[in-house]
């Protein structure tokens, strides 16, 4: 990785701030390496830990960038030292972005040979960025690395607490039927329950993932842009209301089929698949045993970077998965288990062996694209979804928070490509539903699926939507290089 001191030609040159969140992280990094394609300089700027872990994860060489793209990082300011829970460092961590990023994230732009011309901000990380913008005298695009309704489902925070409609009365207000409720007042939303909206639902007004989402999407009146990780068909309805409330609303997705049609000689000049995007080092034997699987027989398994459950809940998935005499890959990451570690039952593995193959971590949109899987058992994450949209691959749907609810809701609702579990883990379910999706009765989610996988196409082929706003997204910043 070169110095900042190293003197950068003038260029159209924007700099990065991602969420350091795998997810967000994987998005922005897609994001970066387009418009780096485009002939745009990029500075991408992770936390110290994150930049550790794709060392660590993919190799010393695997940050050295290429002509035009840089990688630089700033402390995040959280003490790992201690023994702290997963759920207590991701508060740390959003109280650190409040407050200690900014001086340090100033202090490195300052640095740089050539002011940026404008800040491309995770939604999330406003807190310090349209601060440092303004500062700095530099615009800011936000990138939502979410889906147009999940953004829709976080704007809401406010009204539904000016409403009184959150924070919850008590702890009964999660099982008495209060989430169930239809909230018929939010644009292009319509028939929404309180449970599909991405809020942390708790008796405490004051808790921090509250707050940081709410004021997050508060901050975004003041921005040059906002840049959805989505398609125009697949969400219509949501973009129109965005495009009524801001200025420049961009849908730029799914990026990975833009990036697909970037020709391989450019490619190899620039950082595609220089780690495959992931923090945690990839397996590659599973793809040997999907070989060995007859097309669209193997259901893929996998809850994501954060998500995490109790061993019994992990148990039962594997039970559900071993008695639906479906062949699966499941990935069981070494921290997937909360204060535990992910041992299984030695009948179990028994079982497992017989149909399944575990792994700890794997490139995703890669098994989503084998022939061989034919449906994914998913957190609804909306990086996982809008691979699996864009794979042609149905869904069954066990979300955990955020927006995973919202996600969850319209896989299966709207879009009519998923089935939803329920909360509590059972075996049973867990084969009945894995069962149907594989099955006859999984035919018109597969037949759906392909549908969207053929409109995410359209939308990023020439002359498509997401094709047209990444090349309307360039034009805006070069012209801002020109001001």
């Amino acid at each position: 990785m070169d110095s900042v001191a190293t003197v950068r030609e003038k260029k159209p040159h924007l700099i990065f701030a991602p969420l350091p969140a795998q997810s967000h992280i994987k998005a922005m990094l897609k994001l970066a390496e387009l418009l780096h394609s485009k002939g745009l300089q990029i500075t991408f700027v992770n936390t110290d830990f994150v930049h550790n872990s794709f060392l660590e994860s993919a190799g010393p060489t695997c940050l050295d960038g290429a002509p035009g793209f840089w990688f630089e990082t700033i402390p995040d300011g959280v003490d790992r030292s201690s023994e702290a829970s997963q759920a207590t460092t991701n508060d740390l961590l959003l109280k650190s972005v409040e407050t200690n990023f900014l001086a340090p994230f100033i202090d490195l732009v300052t640095k740089l040979p050539n002011p940026p011309t404008c800040i491309i901000s995770d939604g999330f990380m406003s807190a310090f960025t349209i601060d440092a913008g303004k500062k700095l005298g530099i615009p800011v695009m936000m990138f939502w690395t979410l889906a147009a309704s999940g953004f829709m489902g976080f704007y809401q925070i406010k009204s539904l607490i000016e409403k009184g409609l959150a924070p919850l009365k008590d702890e009964s207000y999660l099982t008495n039927g209060y989430l169930d409720s239809v909230v018929d007042w939010v644009p292009g939303m319509e028939s929404i329950r309180l449970k599909d909206i991405p809020l942390i639902w708790t008796c405490d007004i004051n808790e921090i993932a509250l707050t940081f989402c709410m004021e997050a999407v508060e901050r975004s009146q003041c921005v040059l842009a906002h840049i959805f990780h989505t398609f125009d068909e697949l969400e219509a309805g949501i973009i129109k209301t965005l495009s009524s409330m801001y200025a420049h609303v961009y849908t730029i997705g799914p990026l990975q089929l833009l990036l697909d049609q970037i020709p391989d000689e450019k490619r190899q000049a620039g950082i595609s698949g220089f780690h495959g995007y992931s923090l945690v080092k990839e397996e590659p034997e599973c793809f040997q045993w999907l070989q060995s699987k007859e097309p669209g027989s193997v259901i893929y398994v996998n809850f994501g970077s954060s998500t995490m459950m109790s061993l019994d809940d992990l148990i039962e998935f594997g039970w559900g998965l071993a008695n639906s005499n479906h062949y699966f890959l499941w990935i069981v990451r070494s921290d997937l288990v909360i204060g535990e570690s992910a041992v299984l039952p030695s009948e179990l593995e028994e079982h497992i062996k017989k149909r399944g193959f575990i792994a700890s971590w794997c490139s995703q949109e890669k098994v989503l694209n084998h022939p061989s899987v034919g449906g994914f058992l998913t957190h609804c994450g909306w990086g996982s979804t809008i691979e699996s949209l864009s794979a042609g691959v149905p869904m069954i749907c066990w979300p955990d928070f955020w927006d995973q609810m919202t996600n969850c809701r319209y896989i299966c609702e709207e879009w009519e490509v998923g089935l939803e579990m329920g909360n509590k883990v059972k075996r049973d379910e867990v084969t009945s539903l894995v069962q149907e999706l594989m099955g006859k009765g999984g035919q018109k989610m597969r037949n759906k699926a392909i549908e969207w996988k053929e409109k995410a196409r359209s939308a990023t082929s020439p002359n498509g939507s997401s094709y047209l706003n990444i090349e309307n997204m360039v034009k805006e910043i070069t012209r801002l290089s020109r001001d």
